[in-house]
């Protein structure tokens, strides 16, 4: 983890989201727990961008948090991770969603204009290879997947990956991927984990920008296709799609709750992340809704419809609140 303190004095307080329930995205919120100091007097804006895939539990906690506090105005925006660090960086916005760590890059922008910061783990997520729901395929290696997916990729027809244990009347199957864009988290992890370079990836795929929903319906309407998306949105497909069990070299593993948490989803298993900035923390609203964001974790995951953390993560995860905030002043 980096963290760069930039202003002498002024604490650099993270978000924590406590383990949850792992619930259907669209489930009703449960009432709120008012943070402290959530009294409704607060006033201002607070602005979020970043990770199309860690917004939707940064919404949740801003409906919930101006539900109690009408004068404050929480937006969240989804630039992409890279996106969001780019504003996040230039001290356009106050916190980041982010999928991925902050790069080196980042982290020198940042400390070039003087913004310090720091990262909890909020949740857990897995990517999924999804195909449609018509493709015989249930599993799928590492390799295989590198084949689809690298930039010298010669793969055009589903006969054309080695090794797979599908019917010889699929394999004339064309092949029509569906990945995000540049900007995404997700794209920079997935062609790291698969195709061994953050970065790296065929020409020959359909861009759906941050728009994860759009991979979905690509998937479902084209026989052949396939794509990579988080775990909330395969949730919320249902059977429209079809997620495939990833083999690392230990054999086919589902990206199933238990899984996630306990590491054997490889090597498309990561944790999310929230960084918040210290200049922004100054100002009592976004102090007072970071706070009610931790209260409201469980509620909050459990509504947006991620992986909880395990009790050992929340446990590091308020460890480390503690260290930021010396005992929570």
């Amino acid at each position: 983890m980096h963290k760069i303190q930039a202003r002498t004095g002024m604490a650099v307080i993270a978000v924590l989201l406590v383990a949850a329930a792992c619930g259907g995205t669209g489930a009703s919120p449960a009432p709120a727990t008012p943070a402290n100091g959530g009294n409704g007097a607060n006033t201002g804006n607070i602005r979020i961008d970043g990770s199309s895939t860690v917004a939707p539990l940064s919404e949740v906690a801003a409906e919930l948090y101006m539900d109690e506090n009408s004068e404050v105005n929480v937006s969240v925006a989804t630039s992409g991770t890279s996106g969001g660090f780019q504003k996040f960086c230039s001290g356009e916005t106050d916190m980041n969603d982010a999928s991925r760590e902050i790069s080196e890059t980042e982290i020198e922008q940042c400390g070039g204009n003087d913004i310090g910061f720091d990262n909890i783990q909020v949740a857990n997520d897995a990517l999924s290879i999804v195909v449609n729901a018509e493709n015989p395929l249930e599993c799928i290696s590492v390799e295989q997947a590198n084949q689809i997916w690298d930039l010298e990729s010669t793969v055009e027809t589903w006969g054309d990956v080695e090794g797979l244990d599908i019917p010889a009347e699929f394999g004339t199957e064309a092949i029509s991927r569906f990945g995000p864009g540049t900007d995404s988290g997700t794209f920079d992890f997935f062609t790291a984990a698969i195709n061994g370079e953050e970065g790296r990836i065929t020409l020959d795929y359909t861009d759906i920008g941050e728009d994860d929903q759009a991979a979905v319906l690509g998937v479902q309407g084209d026989v052949g296709g396939i794509g990579y998306i988080p775990y909330s949105f395969v949730q919320e497909a249902g059977d429209a799609i079809k997620p495939l069990a990833i083999d690392d070299g230990a054999g086919c593993t589902e990206a199933i709750l238990e899984n996630v948490q306990n590491g054997s989803y490889t090597p498309l298993g990561r944790p999310l992340f929230v960084y918040a900035s210290d200049f922004a923390l100054a100002r009592p609203e976004v102090l007072d809704f970071l706070r009610f964001y931790v209260a409201n974790s469980a509620n909050i995951a459990e509504t947006a419809g991620y992986v909880p953390m395990t009790d050992e993560q929340q446990a590091e995860q308020d460890a480390k609140i503690d260290q930021l905030v010396g005992g929570g002043a």
